[in-house]
């Protein structure tokens, strides 16, 4: 019985001492340190250096005009049709001018009426006050009769492409609110014109961009800049500043200010409403002595480098001039091929307790006989007496 004691202590101690090792074999003393960080140092080289900004938008047409009949009636022809391209001026659409000819001709004929009257007056000898007083009255009735005439032709307010035709023939069209209005790129409105007939000026195309209240203030009409369609991110096009608007847009408390840019030989399929981001240069400095920008630690306006020396580190002052988002332009403080001092990156000497012998669990303990003890691979493996 005593005997049998001592066999099961000394399994117990066996079996616990294996569970710890496999334990530590498996997982690690989790005591590695970890690998002391690597100093990085860039040298002040010559290069082109360019601060950007970038934002968001829209492409747009850079007219865009609806027109609509001014005087009511009956739809008599509509000579084009969606996809025409019209030139100012040129008819889009006429009324029925029968009841509208007629009129003019009762005017003229009531106006040459009351000339013959006041004629008739004054060779009499009468008072000729009232007379002229019919006259004047037909003289305007007459040139509101032309001018009816006139708004039954409807003609295009701008050179572009038909984009939408509101009317038919044989149908009612015209108000009082009729006439032609037009909306320009330079402007911040992105609202489509509505009316009998809307054109749109295809060719020259523009973007309207938003631009964060931070950064309006460092653009300025005649800046490059370079337009990638999100739809044709392999077709960049270039582009120019054209006009800023005076006041800002808000948006969920957001300040944004509206810039319009010209296209220059955008793709032939390029269509408004199309959305866009652009990066527009406001500084830039050729061949200028510069450093990576993270060299760099700004506090309030004094910006200062590392400069590392045979092992040694100094910090100095440093004045900047174009700063990009890569490399910032040092106009004093540096000479080139100087070695600057770059924020380290810490590296791990290895994977520290993470599973370095596999994955796996412990093995069931086996008392009796038989059982073979060891640790494998993907665990630790099933105490008992060896053989």
């Amino acid at each position: 019985m005593r005997r049998g004691w001592v066999v099961n202590g000394l399994l117990a101690v066996v079996l616990a001492g294996v569970l710890v090792g496999g334990y530590f074999l498996l997982f690690g003393s989790g005591s590695e340190p970890a690998a002391a960080a690597a100093q990085r140092t860039a040298a002040a080289t010559t290069r082109d250096v360019e601060e950007t900004v970038t934002a968001s938008g829209t492409v747009q047409s850079s007219y865009s005009g609806a027109a609509s009949f001014g005087t009511s009636g009956t739809v008599a022809t509509v000579p084009v049709k969606v996809g025409d391209v019209v030139t100012k001026g040129q008819t889009l659409g006429t009324l029925d001018t029968a009841q509208a000819k007629l009129q003019l001709t009762i005017a003229q004929n009531n106006l040459n009426q009351a000339v013959t009257t006041l004629d008739d007056a004054e060779t009499a000898g009468k008072d000729t006050a009232q007379p002229q007083n019919q006259v004047d009255q037909a003289v305007l009735a007459r040139d509101q009769a032309k001018a009816t005439l006139a708004a039954m032709t409807l003609t295009a307010p701008g050179d572009g492409t038909i984009t939408a035709v509101n009317v038919t023939v044989g149908a009612k069209a015209g108000s009082s609110g009729g006439g032609s209005s037009s909306s320009s790129s330079g402007t911040s409105t992105t609202s489509t014109p509505s009316g009998d007939f809307v054109i749109t000026d295809l060719k020259n195309l523009t973007l309207h961009a938003e631009v964060a209240e931070s950064d309006v203030s460092k653009l300025k009409a005649g800046q490059t800049a370079t337009v990638t369609i999100n739809a044709m991110p392999t077709q960049p096009v270039q582009a120019t500043v054209a006009a800023i608007d005076l006041l800002p847009t808000t948006s969920n408390n957001v300040v944004q200010y509206g810039t319009t840019l010209t296209l220059a030989n955008p793709p032939a399929n390029l269509k408004p409403g199309q959305s866009a981001s652009v990066s527009i240069t406001v500084a830039s400095a050729q061949g200028a002595l510069s450093v990576p920008s993270a060299a760099v630690q700004t506090v309030g306006t004094a910006s200062t480098v590392t400069v590392v020396v045979n092992g040694q580190e100094t910090r100095r002052t440093v004045e900047l001039g174009v700063r990009g988002d890569q490399y910032v332009q040092v106009t004093s403080g540096l000479s080139e091929n100087d070695q600057v001092l770059l924020p380290q990156v810490a590296t791990s000497a290895g994977t520290g307790n993470n599973n370095r012998n596999g994955t796996g669990g412990f093995g069931g303990a086996g008392f009796g006989g038989g059982g073979t003890g060891g640790a494998g691979r993907g665990g630790a493996g099933g105490t008992g007496p060896g053989r």
